[in-house]
């Protein structure tokens, strides 16, 4: 028995990374999963390598009209949705001096923008369901995750876009729980640390990331900075994108139905600023 049999799931950038391991594991508990990813080969080859139940939309998050689409194909294809994890997203640094509109921008569009247009996408369906349920006398939980970042919490140098776009997730986050905890819906957050993923690959190795306009935005980080992270880490290393997803199956499962606009650490005892 799993703990997420008979839930269907939304994991956003999960054909790779932290969102690949977490769709796989939400996968290996019973949940039906729609991966998605800008990329539709990768999306593609991900949910064929998943044991499970999967579907597959791909599209640029960042498009005004893309959130709406990826709800309605995740409803059409499992027939409800009870899970939503907003982990899609990419870094593009620099120091906020040389730093254009368009780059600190487009941190915003898919950190904070996106999230919220998914939640206002699921928002008709799971709040008319709350009022049915409520009628008849029950409780149901659905439960919206969003990934943020110690560098949204804490900053960090170098990511002054990234940062607050992260740290905007983190007021929508509250803000919705607020709004919706009398729906029954549980809206929470993990705020990851440094977590071995293509985004803190070491600079030679991590490869790029093509933007929608076409724009290829090199990814991973500076040797000296790999280096000296895991001194300021209690447990002395990275998390794997396995580790990473424990916490948010937690929040996607009923051992949360009583956590409400909570930001959980995932830092492995680091509060310092490193981007996950």
């Amino acid at each position: 028995m799993g703990l997420l049999d008979g839930k269907s799931a939304i994991v956003t950038g999960s054909a790779r990374g932290i969102g690949r391991a977490t769709a796989e594991l939400f996968a290996a508990n019973g949940a039906k999963v729609m991966i998605n990813d800008l990329d539709a080969d990768a999306a593609e080859q991900a949910a064929g390598e998943i044991a499970g139940e999967t579907a597959v939309f791909a599209g640029d998050l960042t498009r005004p009209e893309t959130a709406q689409r990826l709800v309605e194909t995740a409803n059409e294809a499992f027939g409800r949705v009870d899970v939503v994890v907003n982990n899609a997203g990419y870094t593009w640094d620099g120091v906020a001096h040389k730093m254009s509109d368009e780059q600190f921008q487009a941190m915003l569009d898919i950190h904070t923008v996106a999230p919220f247009r998914v939640a206002r996408a699921l928002a008709p369906r799971w709040r008319e369901a709350a009022k049915e349920e409520a009628r008849e006398g029950r409780e149901v939980f659905r439960k919206l995750i969003n990934v943020s970042s110690i560098s949204g919490t804490m900053g960090n140098a170098g990511q002054v876009n990234y940062a607050a776009g992260k740290a905007g997730v983190v007021g929508l986050t509250k803000t919705l729980a607020k709004e919706w905890g009398q729906f029954k819906i549980n809206v929470n957050a993990v705020a990851f640390g440094f977590v071995e993923t293509r985004l803190t690959a070491p600079r030679d190795e991590a490869g790029s990331v093509t933007r929608p306009g076409g724009e290829e935005i090199r990814l991973g980080i500076p040797d000296q900075m790999r280096a000296l992270a895991p001194q300021a880490i209690a447990l002395g290393r990275a998390a794997t994108p396995e580790e990473a997803a424990g916490p948010v199956m937690f929040l996607a499962s009923f051992l949360s139905d009583y956590v409400q606009g909570q930001v959980i650490n995932v830092t492995g005892g680091s509060f310092g600023g490193m981007g996950s």
